[in-house]
C-alpha cells in the first residue's frame, strides 16, 4: 500500500500533500476491508470506483478539517462535542460524495478528473455552508 501511495502522491512536504497521502492510505484501507482479495495494482472497475469515491470523500473532509478544524475544536464547549462535530462533518461529506458519485453513475457518466474535481468543489462548498455555524 505504501508503494501505491508513494507512486500516486510523492512526499513534497506540504500539508496538502500529506493530507492527500493520508486520504489515499485511508481509501485503500477501506477498499481492502470491503474487497479483501483486491489486487491494488490491478483493481476491477467496481473496486476502482469505490477507491476513488472513498479517496474523494476523505480528501474533502481533510481539506475542510485543515481549513476550519482547529476553529471547530476551539469553539466547541468540550472536546467530546468537538470530536462529535468533526465526525458529523466526516459522515456528511462521505454521504454527500457518495450521492454525487451515484448521480454520475446513474446518468451514465464516467469518472473523469474534471467531474471528480467538480464533486470536490461542490462537496467542499456545501460542507462549509452546512457546518459554518460550528466555526463561528
Amino acid at each position: 500500500m505504501n508503494a501505491v501511495v508513494e507512486a500516486v502522491r510523492p512526499v513534497d512536504g506540504t500539508q496538502d500533500a500529506e493530507a492527500e497521502r493520508a486520504a489515499i492510505r485511508d481509501a485503500l484501507t477501506e477498499l481492502l476491508t470491503r474487497f479483501p482479495d483486491a489486487d491494488l495494482l490491478n483493481l476491477d472497475p467496481e473496486q476502482r470506483a469505490f477507491a476513488i469515491e472513498r479517496f474523494t470523500a476523505i480528501d474533502v473532509f481533510r481539506r475542510f478539517e485543515l481549513d476550519v478544524g482547529k476553529t471547530i475544536v476551539e469553539k466547541a464547549p468540550s472536546a467530546v462535542t468537538a470530536l462529535s462535530r468533526l465526525k458529523e462533518v466526516r459522515d456528511y461529506v462521505k454521504q454527500s460524495v457518495a450521492a454525487a458519485f451515484r448521480k454520475l453513475r446513474d446518468a451514465g457518466r464516467s469518472l473523469t478528473s474534471g467531474r471528480i474535481s467538480q464533486v470536490v468543489r461542490d462537496a467542499l462548498r456545501e460542507t462549509f455552508e452546512v457546518f459554518e455555524g460550528y466555526a463561528e
